[in-house]
């Protein structure tokens, strides 16, 4: 498995080794489509990734590479009808951001290449034949937000030594749902916690699920990482505060938007820097599926001092950024 800092390593040396012909092949200014579940606020970090990557990797967008994007705005109907008319057009590249758009562009085309970003195991949900080498024409990136769950629930632990009973907010329609269940069990009992599952596919979803906290309100509240909660995520975070229930995310932004606690991958500009490979030649099919390695951990002191909480030395000194 290729680890994201290896993948950089490799990147630098290896235009040199691109075949004119296939470069040649290419029309002077090549379309991505971009399509993703998210709305385009809930996609603001995906989206800076991928510029961030295209960018380094020679192309900026509006001058030798052009980008339409398509955000759905939690209506996963539209996918399918999106990547099809991507394919149908036979554009360069189609960036999938999440599962359900991944899966939409893989059932749209067998041909154009498709670089996707998920949070979950690619391999586990079908999406491709392994990470190595995953095959046919997809790619792209797993930030293994299950596998980060114990690392969340563990923050949690430490911040309320005392607490004995946690809650964790999934969506139920996920691939990742059932490993994420699985491992905040495993994880729970190793610590001696109890953690309730509580699931919401929708909006009003959401609503009932704080509304059945309020009734019976645990010590904390873990929301995991997902494109429905991205993008309903001043929701999210209002109905927290509301209920003065500390709760630790999955993405910075949500800190930054008030939450108490933030735990997860941080980068993913592997998606830009492999649209760019493949739109110089290389086949997707042919470039692992890399596993994002670098997390953060971010502490909202605000927030902190608003629930009465005392956040422990120990936190903050191992915290990437702390919001005052």
């Amino acid at each position: 498995m290729m680890l994201r800092r290896d993948f950089v390593t490799l990147l630098g040396g290896a235009a040199a080794g691109w075949p004119l012909s296939a470069r040649a092949q290419r029309p002077a200014t090549p379309t991505i489509g971009f399509i993703t579940f998210s709305s385009q606020e809930g996609a603001t970090d995906v989206v800076a990734a991928f510029r961030k990557g295209l960018n380094e990797s020679g192309f900026v967008e509006g001058s030798n590479v052009a980008v339409e994007y398509r955000f759905a705005r939690n209506e996963s109907a539209r996918l399918p009808v999106w990547a099809a008319d991507f394919a149908r057009r036979e554009v360069a590249v189609i960036v999938a951001a999440g599962f359900a758009a991944a899966f939409a562009a893989k059932a749209a085309t067998t041909t154009i290449p498709v670089v996707f970003t998920v949070g979950g195991d690619p391999v586990q949900s079908g999406l491709v034949a392994s990470l190595n080498r995953p095959g046919a024409n997809l790619t792209g990136i797993t930030g293994l937000t299950t596998e980060v769950t114990t690392k969340r629930l563990g923050l949690l632990h430490e911040l309320l030594p005392a607490a004995k009973r946690f809650t964790a907010l999934i969506n139920p329609t996920s691939p990742n749902a059932q490993p994420l269940i699985m491992e905040a069990r495993t994880a729970s009992a190793a610590l001696g916690l109890t953690v309730d599952m509580l699931t919401a596919s929708d909006i009003e979803g959401i609503d009932a699920a704080f509304a059945s906290l309020a009734e019976n309100r645990p010590d904390a509240l873990l929301v995991a990482g997902n494109n429905l909660f991205n993008n309903r995520r001043v929701q999210i975070v209002t109905l927290a505060t509301h209920q003065r229930l500390p709760t630790i995310f999955s993405s910075r932004a949500n800190a930054q938007e008030g939450g108490l606690m933030s735990y997860g991958t941080l980068g993913g500009d592997t998606i830009g820097l492999y649209t760019g490979r493949i739109l110089k030649g290389a086949k997707a099919g042919d470039l692992p599926v890399i596993q994002e390695a670098k997390f953060e951990f971010v502490v909202n002191l605000r927030t902190a001092k608003a629930l009465g909480l005392t956040v422990p030395t120990s936190l903050l000194a191992r915290a990437d950024k702390v919001i005052e």
